[in-house]
């Protein structure tokens, strides 16, 4: 399949939520029966929006692609954490939420912006000794990560309504949101987690320009050639 033209580039997928990136992945690769196909920046299961899938050729390009910057939105919910700093752990602790206003939020959102190093949550695809520390949470075992220099270019809460906000970020690769959840919740005073998340942008792709994995699924073969970014189109992004 591979050798027909037309096949190596880039496709844009809107990420249903319940499935994990690999999952698209390997369903578009058994569908149209392609030789290669990977991506570009994991989301989690529960998250949904833009995932770029590399075919053929493309693949060649996932490490430049995949070091291009992110723009999410989602929703915190404050009062609450979780082992995994989203809505899909475990709940360790619950707090009465404070009083809060959208300004004060986005003046404690505004001390995130700029260089800074994050910590990996433990519920993370991040391997230790080639073991990804999901694995390692699932049975218990919790081990000293290292932090990660990131950059926060905005982080903006666009509204509040107790005990939920809505928030949009830019940021690098690599930044985990749920972190950023956790974090907020933690300078607040009373916890909180990642209750949703979509990512909208992932550097010159955008999720508008993204169809549904259902919509590439009843694609023939020749249309899928048309819904995919050229490998030479692709290279001029990825600069």
């Amino acid at each position: 399949m591979e050798a027909l033209p037309g096949l190596d580039g880039a496709l844009l997928v809107d990420k249903p939520t319940g499935m994990t990136s690999h999952d698209v992945v390997d369903k578009v690769r058994r569908h149209f029966r392609l030789d290669k196909v990977g991506h570009c920046g994991t989301l989690d299961p529960a998250a949904t929006g833009l995932l770029v899938l590399v075919i053929g050729k493309g693949t060649k390009l996932s490490e430049k692609l995949m070091s291009l910057d992110k723009v999410y939105e989602g929703t915190i919910k404050f009062g609450e954490t979780t082992e995994s700093y989203d809505a899909q752990g475990e709940l360790v602790t619950s707090l009465p939420v404070p009083p809060l206003t959208l300004n004060e939020l986005n003046e404690v959102a505004s001390t995130f912006l700029g260089d800074q190093m994050q910590m990996p949550p433990m519920v993370s695809a991040i391997k230790q000794n080639g073991v990804p520390l999901y694995k390692l949470a699932r049975k218990g075992i919790e081990v000293e990560r290292k932090p990660r220099l990131i950059r926060i270019y905005s982080f903006k809460i666009l509204g509040y309504t107790e005990p939920l906000a809505h928030f949009k970020t830019a940021c690098t690769k690599g930044t985990y949101i749920r972190s950023l959840a956790h974090d907020i919740g933690a300078k607040v005073g009373c916890g909180a987690h990642l209750s949703g998340l979509r990512r909208l942008v992932s550097g010159k792709f955008d999720i508008e320009h993204a169809m549904t994995l259902d919509e590439i699924l009843k694609l023939n073969l020749s249309g899928l050639v048309e819904k995919i970014i050229p490998f030479s189109q692709l290279a001029a992004s990825s600069v």
